[in-house]
C-alpha cells in the first residue's frame, strides 16, 4: 500500500487537494487516474481512503470515501539522543527508530557534544518517510535541541533511564522495562556523558542502565533501546 501524509486532512474532510509536489508524484510517477484509490494519513492516528476525483498533476483532488482510526502504542517512548558528529548517522537513527516505534525524539546538547545543531526540516522529512514506509499512522514528535541540564530537570512520567559507558553500578535495560510503561531514555554523544551529567540524572531519578556487553555508537545504542522497549511490549 502506498501511503501519503498530510496533517491538514480531518474526519470532517469530504475532499482534499494535494499540493503540487505530491500531485505530480501521484499522477506522473504512480500514474493514478480518476477513480483510482489512494490512502492518506494525517499522522494523528487516522487512515483515510480516497478516490481520485480530478487527476491533475498540479492539484490532484481526492474524494474521501472512508476512514479508520488506529489507537497509539500502549506506551510512550521518548529518546533524548545527543547529535552525532556526522548527520548521516543521526538520520539513520531517526529512520530506524520510527520504523521500530517511537513517540518523541529530543536532541540533547551535552558537555562532550561535537555538534549542537541539526537539519530540522530534513530530519522531519526522514521521519515522515519512515512513518509512511512502515505504514504507521501516528507521527513521532521531533523537538528542537535543548541543553542536557534543561532536559533532565523537566518533570516526566514513567520510567527514566540514562545509558552510559562508565564502569559503575548499572542495571540491564531489558530487565528494568515493563509492558505498557512510558519510557524516557538518555543517550549521550560519542564521548559519552560526563560524570557530572550522570550524577545530575541519577540525582533526579534516572536509573543508570547498560544496553549489553559491547560498546555501541550513539545511533546504535538508540536503536537497541527502541527495539528493547518494543520487544517488551509485543
Amino acid at each position: 500500500m502506498q501511503l501519503f501524509y498530510t496533517p491538514d486532512i480531518t474526519p470532517a474532510s469530504a475532499t482534499f487537494f494535494f499540493d503540487k509536489e505530491e500531485s505530480r508524484h501521484i499522477i506522473k510517477v504512480l500514474r493514478k487516474k480518476e477513480g483510482d484509490i489512494v490512502h492518506i494519513t494525517n499522522g494523528k492516528g487516522y487512515l483515510f481512503t480516497g478516490e481520485v476525483a480530478f487527476a491533475n498533476e498540479k492539484k490532484c483532488e481526492v474524494r474521501i470515501t472512508g476512514e479508520h482510526f488506529y489507537p497509539p502504542m500502549p506506551y510512550r517512548l521518548h529518546l533524548a539522543v545527543a547529535p552525532t558528529k556526522m548527520n548521516e548517522r543521526y538520520e539513520w537513527f531517526l529512520e530506524k527508530a520510527v520504523e521500530i516505534g517511537i513517540t518523541e525524539i529530543t536532541p540533547i546538547i551535552c558537555e562532550h557534544s561535537e555538534r549542537s545543531f541539526f537539519k530540522g526540516e530534513r530530519f522531519e522529512k526522514i521521519i515522515q518517510s519512515a512513518m509512511k514506509q512502515s505504514l504507521q499512522y501516528h507521527m513521532p514528535l521531533l523537538h528542537e535541541p535543548v541543553p542536557y541540564v534543561v532536559f533532565v530537570q523537566e518533570q516526566r512520567k514513567g520510567l527514566l533511564f540514562i545509558a552510559h559507558c562508565e564502569e559503575t553500578d548499572k542495571k540491564l535495560l531489558k530487565a528494568e522495562l515493563r509492558p505498557k510503561e512510558d519510557v524516557t531514555l538518555l543517550i549521550g554523544p560519542e564521548g559519552d556523558f560526563s560524570n557530572k551529567e550522570i550524577g545530575q540524572a541519577v540525582g533526579l531519578g534516572y536509573i543508570p542502565v547498560s544496553l549489553g556487553n559491547t560498546r555501541l555508537r550513539t545511533e546504535t545504542a538508540a536503536i537497541v533501546a527502541a527495539h528493547s522497549v518494543a520487544f517488551v511490549n509485543e
